[in-house]
């Protein structure tokens, strides 16, 4: 009988366990959110994008880059072909998008592109794309040197490191050297659903320079989209279940030092940073649950949500765009140019409006 009422304790203690957690879990995600649709004009989706737009980011000229076609085992796939880089220029009126031709020694059948990021050299205006790749489900950064003449991509190098393990998102600091987020600690498949069912905070942000590697920030339950401000000082991370910014200060030594966090309401993705303003622009996934199953009768919604005056005491977090899965599903990344404003998806397609300013 002792050992039965051990056992029985045991597994009555398992079963609160997994109670709570699951509780825990459906509250980080959101999972009771019902949006009210709140639409822009004049909104149209992006032809030729029908596996979706993960992440965009705009020059200064108005050249967007749209990274395309992401694969992962999680997420539906609507295109067996390769993931591409587009661009779309929009002060062109025809609003079309272009394929970039990758040159160069590198794999473009396996390309899997993830989060982007744009870095233009003072030295000689040169401009340079970084892209998270996934080939093969494996983890690693390509370089490329984009060649305005010839709307093409030359590549310049491929980066692994043991630390660059789950990269979702990077921003550009120099021709070589960036800030990347890991979306999880572990990477075994079975230990990376562990991980967010235990709430682990063991996400990070590593520093990469061909000199130095180092983790620069922890504790983030899934570390996604990361920028930084038009100064250089902030770093901005989207920490996804708790549903916050983390605003880190640059140090001279490149490590961060946390400033504060700002609550968003919703599971936001990828950041995009103005500029001229310096507001965030949120993709964001406003039930995450929804996320999870993918059900085309009750598909994930969408949400755009823009940050002002973010360093403030009182920062201004507003709603822009909302859909309930009607229009564009799971969206992922916002950034805005020239009054329009423009809306990508993990895996569906991309969306371009008008925006209300």
């Amino acid at each position: 009988m002792g050992k039965l009422a051990v056992l029985s304790l045991s597994v009555a203690a398992l079963a609160v366990l997994i109670g709570e957690r699951v509780i825990t879990l459906r509250h980080l995600s959101l999972y009771y959110r019902e949006l009210t649709q709140n639409y822009l004009p004049n909104c149209h989706h992006i032809e030729g994008i029908e596996c979706g737009a993960e992440d965009i980011t705009i020059l200064e000229n108005g050249l967007a880059f749209l990274s395309t076609c992401v694969k992962h085992p999680d997420i539906p796939s609507y295109s067996d072909d390769p993931g591409k880089i587009y661009t779309l220029n929009l002060l062109d009126s025809k609003m079309k998008i272009k394929a970039l031709n990758i040159k160069g020694d590198f794999d473009k059948d396996s390309f899997n592109p993830h989060g982007i990021s744009l870095y233009t050299d003072d030295k000689d205006g040169a401009v340079y794309l970084f892209v998270v790749n996934h080939p093969q489900g494996n983890c690693q950064v390509e370089i490329f040197r984009f060649v305005v003449d010839e709307n093409a991509l030359q590549y310049i190098k491929t980066i692994k490191h043991e630390l660059l393990h789950n990269v979702n998102d990077i921003v550009a600091v120099g021709t070589e050297s960036f800030y990347a987020t890991n979306d999880h600690y572990f990477t075994n498949g079975i230990l990376k659903i562990v991980e967010p069912f235990l709430s682990l905070p063991w996400c990070d942000v590593v520093y990469y320079s061909p000199q130095t590697v180092q983790v620069v920030a922890g504790g983030f339950l899934i570390a996604n989209g990361i920028n930084i401000s038009p100064d250089k000082r902030h770093l901005y991370v989207a920490d996804i279940l708790k549903h916050k910014i983390v605003v880190l200060e640059i140090q001279k030594n490149t490590v961060l030092s946390h400033v504060k966090e700002v609550d968003v309401g919703s599971l936001c993705d990828n950041i995009e940073v103005d500029r001229e303003s310096g507001d965030l622009w949120l993709g964001c996934h406003p039930n995450g649950l929804k996320c999870v199953f993918h059900d085309p009768n009750d598909p994930p919604g969408s949400e755009v949500i823009r940050i002002e005056n973010i360093l403030s005491k009182k920062p201004r977090v507003t709603q822009v765009y909302s859909d309930d899965g009607s229009v564009i599903i799971a969206s992922s990344v916002a950034t805005q140019y020239g009054g329009k404003l423009l809306i990508g998806t993990v895996y569906q397609k991309a969306l371009i409006c008008d925006l209300k300013l």
